[in-house]
């Protein structure tokens, strides 16, 4: 019950604070508006015609491909920092392994890991999806692959 009630307390807390700290918010800044602060901003360029453009793919396939990339390699400093001290870990376990036999499974793990991300990226390089200008060849080796 008291956990409950101390939950109940902080998430109250919490609200209170973000909708104060809001309402002075609101109170303290100026009340200045004229046609130039109402503009959209966008990189400090004036908008030339409609925002309602088509957005290339290209540069969503090239931040997702960066992005798993990134953060698979990231996961690699984990892992060293898991099995860099294979004898403690093997003290750890017991059950009489030696520090061999963790650093055998550690580097069969790797491996694994390193495969699944090496496969995606030959899937992504056998498609074209790293070219950023596709040629029809790749693009009718897709449709030939479906």
């Amino acid at each position: 019950m008291a956990i409950l009630l101390s939950i109940t307390l902080f998430v109250a807390f919490a609200t209170a604070f973000v909708f104060l700290n809001l309402l002075a918010g609101s109170l303290a800044r100026p009340k200045l508006p004229n046609a130039e602060k109402l503009e959209v901003y966008e990189c400090g360029e004036p908008t030339i015609g409609s925002s309602w453009v088509q957005f290339d793919l290209r540069f969503y396939i090239v931040a997702l491909v960066f992005l798993v990339f990134d953060v698979e390699v990231a996961l690699f400093y984990p892992w060293a920092v898991a099995y860099g001290d294979a004898a403690a870990i093997a003290a750890e376990i017991g059950q009489g392994l030696t520090a061999a036999a963790v650093r055998a499974a550690a580097l069969v793990d790797l491996l694994f890991f390193f495969g699944v991300l090496i496969v995606g990226f030959a899937y992504l390089w056998r498609f074209g999806y790293l070219d950023w200008v596709r040629s029809a060849a790749t693009t009718s080796l897709k449709r030939d692959a479906k």
